[in-house]
């Protein structure tokens, strides 16, 4: 999966990636940039309900 680092100022492969529920019912992607080690968020989209 990759993000955006705002440090590195690129999209990098994401570190560890966990799949996450967010409190407004949207999935997120969250994990660390292989280079720097900055906690990366990405939303997925809205689950099905």
């Amino acid at each position: 999966m990759e993000a955006y680092c705002v440090k590195c100022k690129k999209k990098v492969e994401m570190q560890n990636p966990k799949e996450e529920t967010l409190k407004n019912g949207r999935r997120a992607m969250k994990g660390q940039c292989q280079q720097c080690g900055t906690n990366l968020s990405r939303i997925l989209g809205k689950t099905q309900s």
